[in-house]
């Protein structure tokens, strides 16, 4: 039984419908993507999962219990870590209390009877940015507070991550620890959900990638077997059966990336 079961989940705005059965799963010791183009439904999926958008129809499923319903609190209680596409940091707070506040929040009042510099300074080593740990968080580059965000969500040893475009302001360097770090933590048992533009990272670390268009899962699979899918190349690149859609690109194949549209 995969950790996390999206069934045939809805939600509609209105007239609009930004998720329209859309099904997928993400398990442990697996990184699993979730691409599309912009509009295609990403975020909101993620705000179903995480409770903080009740779907219109559907179910999600988290470690074998029904949380459709449940709090957003009590989902991360359970397990669950999410970071956000905008930057959600305390400004005004250092890098090392920021994830402080993250701890005494997980461990509740057992946290706050424990010293906790150790473990909050092993976390900031482990995502590569200790030496900002006395640094406000408003003043370290946006990068920085991307992992920054990874490290409140490490701290509370969550079973599964939600990362909402974390490479976003990485250069290429960081780009590559950042992979390499996302692949250790699923060798560790973590279950990985990532929405991210960044097709290189995602087609090097995915084990298995969904793929949504216009609110509606068009492919589910390997990342060879979504380069090749057909349905997916119209959705990046356009249709010839769509007026005014297509792009002078070459058609996406092993050697090819798909533009960085999300």
């Amino acid at each position: 039984m995969p950790l996390l079961e999206v069934n045939d989940v809805v939600v509609r705005f209105g007239g609009v419908t930004a998720v329209n059965q859309a099904g997928f799963t993400a398990d442990e010791r697996r990184i699993t993507g979730l691409i599309g183009p912009n509009g295609a439904g990403k975020t909101t999926c993620f705000n179903v999962i995480t409770g903080l958008q009740r779907p219109t129809s559907g179910s999600v499923r988290f470690a074998g219990r029904n949380v459709t319903r449940t709090a957003v609190h009590r989902r991360a209680k359970r397990g669950m870590a999410r970071t956000f596409q905008r930057l959600e940091a305390f400004g005004s707070l250092s890098v090392r209390d920021n994830v402080r506040v993250a701890l005494d929040i997980s461990g509740g009042l057992g946290g706050l009877m424990r010293n906790p510099r150790a473990k909050v300074d092993q976390v900031l080593e482990r995502v590569g940015i200790g030496e900002y740990a006395d640094e406000r968080a408003d003043a370290i580059p946006t990068g920085t507070a991307r992992l920054l965000e990874l490290a409140r969500c490490l701290v509370g040893d969550p079973t599964l991550l939600l990362l909402d475009e974390p490479s976003s302001g990485l250069d290429e360097t960081e780009t590559d620890a950042f992979g390499e770090l996302l692949i250790a933590l699923a060798a560790e048992g973590k279950a990985i959900l990532m929405v991210e533009h960044d097709m290189d990272l995602v087609m090097t670390v995915c084990d298995d990638i969904h793929v949504l268009d216009f609110g509606e899962i068009i492919c589910s699979g390997s990342p060879a077997a979504v380069r090749a899918d057909e349905r997916v190349q119209a959705a990046y690149l356009g249709s010839s059966d769509t007026p005014g859609t297509q792009h002078d690109l070459a058609p996406i194949d092993a050697t090819t990336t798909i533009p960085a549209v999300l």
